[in-house]
């Protein structure tokens, strides 16, 4: 979890730098500059912005989780507010006030034939695509909710934030971001799918400054707590003697530095999303398996914190769990990413076949370890 935190802090960091340049290059001056200077595989425009943003992200994380939720209260609530005002702004300056029928269905096709989403656009088929598609992107944090849970006053209220922030939210965000696509269609006469895309294209530099600072925040309120929080504790927690919370942190920003040369998540943000979550599939399939079936919910907190106790398996190793995440993994991820014996949709919903089949597996091994403990691991 901690490693694919690392490849996410690099993409969420580019992104978010990206508005910053979007905004710059409305310049004469620095437009050229960014077409003609290079450095590392990208422009050099780029690459200061990304060290710049990567630089602000660890003097929010230097001064602890609590200024982290303090960070993130503030941004949530702003790139709402300025989601609002761009969608307004477009559907009164075009008239239109739509989701999507306006834009014509082989324009459509063209722009998001790289988002690895099958069938026609509004069919069921792509519908479903879209739902695992964005469950895949919320994999990884799913391995890591006791980080965040942790700090709840209640099961109420940890209930209830996960009610409004996740379906709520991610549905009204994406009706607003549907509407303010299909104005921008009318008023600039293309597909603009991301938010700083249609920003950069105001003809007021007060507007686009706003909206640019505002979409650059918000991406780093995610970045820090999705990809910074658990690479924190995970780093912390497999060498605690050596490394602490901030120094896990610090770890994780350096390793999205080191890969920012390489880009891994320009490959194709579907396949990228796709295979780093599918990834994640077959750990909570023996995550669920495990507490559910194995231990029937109830878990030996005391056992926890005895060395030589039952969660000791093989010097600390467990290989049952081992064994089924690498079988889940070759069939999640892959597999249908590398080579082409599977079809093409499998991808898709590699997360799901990586649950169901790390989870099985891991199952049997262990059905079959309490039946011959001689195998027990």
């Amino acid at each position: 979890r901690a490693v694919v935190a690392c490849f996410w802090y690099g993409a969420q960091t580019a992104a978010a730098s990206g508005a910053i340049v979007a905004l710059l290059i409305r310049n004469d001056s620095l437009l050229a500059f960014h077409q003609n200077s290079h450095f590392l595989g990208h422009s050099t425009l780029e690459v200061i912005c990304y060290v710049i943003v990567w630089a602000l992200q660890l003097l929010i994380i230097q001064r602890g989780m609590e200024t982290v939720r303090k960070f993130q209260d503030w941004a949530g609530p702003a790139v709402w507010i300025m989601m609002l005002v761009l969608s307004v702004y477009l559907v009164v300056k075009s008239g239109t006030f739509s989701f999507g029928s306006e834009i014509p269905r082989d324009v459509l096709i063209e722009k998001t034939k790289d988002a690895g989403v099958p069938g026609e656009p509004g069919s069921i088929a792509a519908l479903a695509a879209v739902a695992a598609t964005w469950i895949t992107y919320f994999a990884a944090l799913y391995l890591n909710f006791c980080d965040f849970s942790r700090y709840a006053t209640n099961e109420k209220a940890l209930r209830k934030g996960n009610l409004w922030g996740l379906p709520i939210n991610l549905l009204a965000f994406c009706l607003v971001a549907g509407v303010t696509t299909t104005a921008a269609f009318t008023v600039y006469g293309e597909v603009l799918l991301h938010p700083e895309m249609i920003s950069a294209k105001f003809d007021s530099w007060f507007l686009a400054l706003l909206a640019a600072l505002t979409f650059a925040i918000a991406t780093l309120g995610i970045n820090v707590v999705a990809n910074f929080v658990s690479p924190a504790f995970d780093f912390a927690n497999v060498f605690p003697r050596q490394i602490n919370f901030k120094r896990g942190g610090y770890i994780a920003a350096l390793i999205a530095l080191v890969l920012y040369p390489f880009a891994p998540w320009e490959t194709g943000a579907a396949h990228f999303v796709n295979f780093i979550g599918s990834t994640m599939g077959p750990i909570f399939g023996i995550m669920m398996v495990d507490y559910y079936l194995i231990r029937k919910s109830q878990l030996n907190v005391e056992a926890l914190y005895h060395e030589n106790g039952e969660f000791r398996f093989q010097n600390g190793w467990h290989g049952n769990a081992f064994i089924a995440f690498v079988v889940g993994a070759l069939f999640s991820s892959i597999l249908p990413t590398l080579t082409t014996i599977l079809p093409d949709w499998w991808g898709t919903y590699g997360w799901f076949f990586g649950v169901a089949i790390g989870g099985a597996i891991y199952f049997v091994l262990r059905m079959g370890a309490r039946r011959n403990p001689a195998f027990a691991s």
